[in-house]
């Protein structure tokens, strides 16, 4: 038999404190979505994603064209800070700039790094990829070359808040 504190502590229940996520419900995913201006159209696809939440959100169309969807990803609370996530919305777009097949954050009224409800997200169109063949050399060496040039665009300069992966 366990101990009354540990018996007590696996018995408790979850609260919302101990889940970041509790109160991002979907209407507070459609809400985020129009608080940049866009109109969702209701429909909501769940994404993979380990650390943050990531949606894809429907847009009504405009009078004569179709609106692709977009992708909204809130952030983890209290993983990263707001200067390391706007670093990285940076480098997203140095890497577009650069020709590389990167999509980066869309801006609205100059910022990338968006709040609503106590929640930080950002937003970014949607588009397509596909998994490459790790046996077919051709792709690894696409690949490859694409790893250098990312690493060229990131040594113009060092990043000042972001984490340092070494050994």
């Amino acid at each position: 038999s366990l101990p009354p504190s540990r018996r007590t502590q696996e018995a408790r229940p979850l609260i919302a404190a101990d889940t970041p996520y509790a109160s991002l419900t979907p209407d507070l995913v459609l809400d985020a979505v129009s608080a940049c201006g866009l109109w969702p159209d209701g429909r909501l696809l769940a994404l993979n994603s380990y650390e943050n939440r990531v949606w894809q959100v429907g847009l009504e169309r405009a009078e004569s064209e179709p609106a692709a969807p977009v992708i909204v990803k809130f952030y983890r609370p209290a993983r990263w800070t707001d200067a390391a996530i706007i670093e990285e919305h940076r480098f997203a777009r140095e890497l577009a700039d650069a020709e590389l097949p990167v999509v980066p954050p869309l801006a609205f009224e100059g910022r990338t790094l968006l709040q609503h409800e106590g929640f930080r997200y950002a937003l970014s169109a949607r588009h397509g990829g596909r998994a490459p063949e790790l046996e077919a050399s051709d792709q690894l060496q696409w690949l490859g070359r694409l790893i250098a040039r990312m690493h060229v665009v990131g040594a113009r300069a060092p990043f000042a808040h972001r984490g340092r992966l070494d050994r």
